[in-house]
């Protein structure tokens, strides 16, 4: 590690340098150190090297993950891991580290062009990277049976078929994926075409993407996870700090102008229930799977680990020095997703309080300053992409939906009552290529005691799918139109979702993407079969 200390980049310390680095083009140099040329019989001998056909990629990168520390607050460096990348071919600006942060670099592609990433795992455990919401050949989705050894490499080559919109990477490992995203390992991969590039959204500067994640910190500025008590890992982790792009105590600097902007929940199982400070509604452009047909207005918005949302804001109206703030609202997760189920206090050693922030709380997610003054005017289309109604009518299985019901029982999550198995796939869990299905998603308790039940969002590798209907609870801070890789069920709900399966044959997986429910086993295969 000394020889990546020594090649490690330079960062700009002014967190302002951050919007510079956020638009498209921004940056022309590497990203990280800690990137040797990969042996090319390592990347020979992975499983997913037996095409037929020459790949010739327009982008390609290396990818890294080993350890590092970061001086996140004044004292002791903070140990973490993380991912650094470089560009081997293509622009180089595509690849955009975020200072000061503990992220991985935000990767920028276009929908058409083919990706290789040569991924190498420095870390001192088993790892692979899942690219969450990309439409990729199963061997190149990041399933756990592919975990790469440390010192190992894994060759993942792919085209984009995605619509324009948020998606991230994260590891993928068995029973370790909680843990490794909680030490750094994550980031953004945005995806933009010809019909998002068309309606002159803000760009640039102007585009800012946002990760919010909640941590602990011991005394001595170290990473705190899991207490190693059940319950905690039945509820789900829950950190006391909220970082914004790997930072604490962040604050957007703005312009008098509008904004895009991307927020994803990284957090490993905190829900938060999002709203502006100031009591304006947000204006919703966009979800997992790209941009809605049109904008949607809501007072509040749900945003569960996984998902994505996009915003518009326009300060074009606020005087330079004015204030605001994106806060999380209060709401019931449940008795267990609450921490009514003995979670409550815990040591927070860096603060050296007794309180945890709990699920369901009311806190500041970010603030918000205007700083400048300018005369760049943007104008929100009232239309923005062209997206065909869901067809419920035409599914396969319209008249016998598969059902999934989320369960716990003997300090256990399970779905349909089974638990993860490497290669294991039921009779109910296999799906003809070419079909297209109505799942259902139930979480409303199927014999377990009220206790027991907890939020779930659902998240199916792979694919992109629809929402055609909620019953149980109403709550108004939904978000389900458009395309959703990920889907969030409070405690008393069900959700019916509209799914195509009209390529790419192979085992994927469906999940809680409460990390610590999926470590435990809340997670399935699913196969698709020609």
């Amino acid at each position: 590690m000394k020889n990546a200390t020594r090649l490690r980049m330079k960062t700009e310390k002014d967190r302002r340098q951050f919007l510079k680095l956020a638009g498209f083009g921004a940056l022309g140099l590497m990203t990280g150190s800690f990137l040797p040329f990969l042996d090319p019989l390592a990347a020979a001998r992975n499983p997913n090297t037996a095409s037929k056909k020459k790949f010739i990629p327009d982008l390609d990168i290396s990818m890294t993950a080993h350890p590092d520390e970061l001086a996140l607050f004044p004292g002791e460096r903070t140990r973490i891991w993380r991912y650094d990348a470089m560009v081997h071919k293509g622009d180089q600006s595509r690849v955009v580290p975020l200072p000061e942060s503990y992220l991985g670099p935000v990767i920028k592609v276009r929908q058409g062009e083919k990706i290789r990433i040569r991924f190498e795992n420095a870390i001192f455990e088993k790892s692979i990277i899942h690219w969450h919401g990309l439409h990729v050949p199963a061997i190149m989705d990041g399933h756990p049976r592919f975990v790469v050894p440390s010192g190992r490499s894994y060759l993942y080559e792919f085209e984009v078929k995605n619509r324009a919109g948020t998606y991230w990477y994260h590891p993928h490992p068995h029973r370790r994926t909680g843990v490794q995203v909680y030490q750094g390992l994550a980031g953004l991969l945005l995806v933009s075409d010809e019909e998002e590039r068309s309606l002159g959204l803000p760009d640039g500067g102007y585009d800012v993407p946002l990760v919010i994640q909640d941590r602990t910190f011991d005394g001595d500025n170290q990473l705190v996870y899991l207490s190693g008590h059940g319950m905690e890992q039945m509820t789900g982790f829950l950190g006391d700090s909220i970082l914004i792009n790997g930072m604490p105590d962040f604050t957007l600097p703005v312009s008098t102008t509008a904004y895009r902007l991307r927020l994803l929940n990284g957090s490993n199982s905190r829900i938060f229930r999002l709203a502006w400070g100031d009591g304006r509604p947000l204006t919703v452009i966009g979800t997992d799977g790209g941009l809605l047909e049109k904008p949607v207005s809501r007072a509040y918005v749900f945003l569960a680990p996984g998902e994505r949302i996009e915003l518009w804001r326009d300060f074009s109206g606020a005087p330079v020095g004015y204030e605001s703030a994106l806060v999380s609202l209060p709401f019931d997760g449940g008795p267990m997703g609450s921490g009514r189920m003995g979670r409550g206090m815990r040591m927070s050693g860096r603060r050296g309080t007794r309180q945890t922030l709990l699920l369901g709380a009311r806190f500041p997610v970010f603030k918000i300053k205007v700083t400048q003054k300018v005369k760049k005017r943007s104008t929100l289309p009232p239309r923005l992409a062209e997206i065909e109604p869901p067809r419920p009518d035409l599914a396969d299985n319209v008249h016998r939906p598969r059902r999934f019901h989320l369960t716990g029982r003997h300090m256990q999550w399970s779905i349909n009552g089974r638990v993860f198995q490497m290669e294991d796939v039921a009779g109910d869990e296999i799906v003809r290529l070419g079909s297209r299905e109505i799942w259902e998603f139930h979480n409303t308790g199927g014999g377990m005691m009220p206790m027991m039940q907890t939020p779930h969002p659902m998240h199916l590798h792979g694919k992109q799918f629809r929402v055609l209907a909620r019953s149980g609870l109403r709550h108004e801070g939904y978000v389900d139109a458009g395309w959703k890789d990920t889907v969030l069920l409070m405690p008393g709900e069900s959700v019916k979702i509209l799914v195509g399966f009209d390529d790419y044959p192979g085992l994927f997986l469906y999940h809680c993407h409460n990390l610590e429910h999926e470590d435990m086993g809340m997670m399935r295969n699913y196969l698709v079969k020609s």
